[in-house]
């Protein structure tokens, strides 16, 4: 995965693949999700190694201060975040399956994620 239009090169990017609904987008604690965190630059690649057959979304998270977590005003995420598949916010994180894609045993899959930012 390939992410782009991060605004600094500060902090990291906190990156969540899982085949389950109830832990989108923030990976919860289902064993089957994976997780990583890169240090963030102007183009950032994640790579997600073993990743068995079936329906996957992917969140990310520019966590510029390094604090590990989401931070908000007025309950708006003032750090910046993507989905795969490109899916919007509507009224808080898209659906699962506004960001799930497919993933097979017969070849890689390759996301390009762009972060957005809702604040400067």
């Amino acid at each position: 995965m390939t992410v782009i239009n991060l605004r600094s090169a500060e902090g990291t990017v906190l990156a969540c693949l899982t085949p389950s609904d109830g832990d989108f987008p923030d990976c919860g604690a289902d064993t089957q999700s994976q997780k990583r965190i890169v240090r963030a630059n102007t183009r950032v690649t994640i790579v997600f190694n073993d990743v068995a057959p079936g329906d996957y979304a992917i969140s990310l998270l520019h966590d510029e201060n390094g604090n590990g977590k989401v931070d908000k005003a007025l309950f708006m995420p003032t750090e910046g975040f993507g989905f795969s598949r490109d899916a919007k916010l509507r009224l808080g994180p898209p659906r699962f399956s506004a960001a799930a894609f497919h993933v097979t045993s017969d070849a890689p899959v390759y996301q390009t994620i762009r972060m957005r930012y809702l604040s400067r």
